[in-house]
């Protein structure tokens, strides 16, 4: 073991810091992104080599990669858990990747170009990103205005900033600014938490079948470019495809929801429901046990959010044809404690009303995780 300008450099070679107090988790390893390295000890110029560079290490205590600022130009895939990712800040630190779905399913292990398309793959136990802006430069706007008959157009637009994989589990995401128009942020593990954060988009943009609590964050809906009639559906912020087996799905608390010049009123809905097609015995066609849930309490909502609120999404029939519609009124929807000018909505009948309380919610998603206790939660 040799000591090195405040720094232990333990028998793995990894940077342990000597007899200092750090914010957060305690940290066995540290490693430093740079643009400007210069042969420093431990510092990387791309994010993925820091992260592999973090499977070498022992394990069991927590692993800072801090990121300096600048544009990260990559995809990156995190599979270490007890990692810190920390950027220098979002208005300096940038992880950005340009591809939609229909050109990713290269980099999917099943070939499925949606979560393929993803900037930041995270597929572990307890991890923390923080203080960077995580973005699927993918121009949907661009595409978006193309004609369907058009050549050039690209089918699945799909760009997702943010995947939280099969495997993910107390995935923490804090201070962080997560961009991307269609499917910007997948929930498609166990337990996330954003919080003090934005995340922008259009279509379906927050989704999936995971828990996720987004709290005291800004979700910001963004333009389209395509052609709508007079009161039309533009944009939905949430596409859950939560498992009736499962009490949680996507719940955003205390949060504001905002939007983009050119979004115009009443022309996004809060969520709808989305069923994935699968494979079983009979066929394959829409999950029919994939009753997503939403929740929003206690939430502030422009005049961009539709009256109706919630609204339908077609699904896979068992003839293959995208013919299934599935509606709100079958869906697990709720919210209480709207305000704003888009907080009043129509009554469309909603059936369900076993909604779980913030308490609940924050019981099951924060349970043994530690890092994740937030102030003023039930």
């Amino acid at each position: 073991m040799t000591r090195y300008a405040g720094w232990i450099i333990v028998a793995s070679g990894l940077l342990a810091q000597a007899g200092c107090a750090t914010h957060g988790p305690a940290e066995q390893a540290r490693y430093q992104v740079s643009q400007t390295c210069n042969g420093a000890l431990h510092c990387y110029a791309t994010i993925q080599a820091a992260l592999d560079a973090t499977e070498g290490a022992p394990e069991g205590g927590w692993i800072l990669v801090q990121v300096g600022p600048g544009h990260y130009i990559e995809k990156v895939t995190l599979k270490r858990s007890r990692v810190r990712l920390r950027g220098a800040g979002v208005d300096r630190t940038f992880l950005q990747f340009d591809i939609p779905a229909q050109d990713a399913a290269r980099y999917h292990r099943d070939h499925w170009g949606t979560p393929g398309s993803a900037t930041l793959t995270i597929d572990a136990d307890q991890v923390i990103v923080e203080g960077l802006t995580i973005e699927n430069t993918f121009d949907f706007l661009s595409n978006d205005a193309l004609p369907d008959d058009d050549p050039r157009k690209i089918v699945n637009s799909q760009a997702v900033a943010l995947l939280l994989d099969k495997h993910s589990d107390r995935v923490l995401v804090r201070d962080a600014a997560l961009l991307g128009y269609q499917d910007t942020l997948f929930a498609d593990g166990k337990r996330g938490l954003v919080r003090h954060s934005t995340i922008a988009g259009n279509v379906d943009f927050i989704f999936g079948g995971g828990q996720l609590l987004v709290v005291d964050s800004t979700i910001r809906s963004r333009p389209r470019t395509a052609a709508f009639k007079a009161n039309e559906v533009q944009s939905i912020v949430a596409a859950p495809s939560t498992l009736l087996a499962q009490r949680i799905g996507i719940v955003v608390y205390r949060s504001r929801l905002t939007r983009e010049q050119g979004v115009p009123d009443g022309s996004v809905a809060l969520a709808r429901p989305w069923h994935p097609t699968r494979n079983f015995p009979d066929g394959r066609y829409a999950d029919p046990n994939a009753v997503g849930q939403a929740l929003y309490i206690d939430c502030f909502m422009d005049a961009h959010i539709l009256p109706d609120h919630w609204t339908s999404m077609a699904g896979t029939a068992r003839d293959g044809s995208k013919t299934a519609l599935f509606t709100p009124q079958d869906s697990r929807f709720f919210e209480s404690g709207s305000r704003g000018p888009g907080a009043h909505h129509a009554d469309i009948g909603i059936k369900w009303t076993d909604a779980p309380s913030i308490a609940e919610v924050t019981r099951v998603i924060l349970d043994d995780w530690p890092e994740a206790s937030i102030g003023g939660l039930p």
